[in-house]
């Protein structure tokens, strides 16, 4: 069985991640590393040839990075731009990580 977070998720971490804070609603605060993509785009199909699309800010994490799980009402502040977002939304996948749909809080 392929271990996907030392084969894939780790390393795609070192490449692209950038530090960011992550404070859980019990006020427990660690840095970790996340993929943050300011503009992420999904595209809902809504049946037949109608879809929508949304774009917001997204921050993609290993599942391993946190010793508790995430939830709606954490928050994150991307060191690079000081700007803090609130988890909106958590989505983990079946391989160990977890992309967190965002909204801006402050800063910036």
């Amino acid at each position: 069985m392929i271990d996907w977070d030392a084969a894939v998720l780790a390393p795609m971490q070192e490449v692209f991640g950038e530090p960011v804070t992550y404070t859980a609603s019990t006020g427990q605060s660690l840095v970790i590393s996340g993929i943050f993509d300011e503009a992420y785009h999904a595209a809902d199909g809504l049946g037949g040839a109608v879809y929508t699309s949304t774009s917001q800010p997204l921050l993609g994490i290993r599942a391993a990075a946190l010793p508790f799980p995430p939830q709606q009402g954490d928050v994150v502040a991307i060191q690079r731009t000081g700007v803090t977002y609130a988890v909106m939304d958590v989505h983990p996948d079946s391989h160990g990580g977890i992309k967190l749909l965002l909204n801006y809080a402050s800063g910036g």
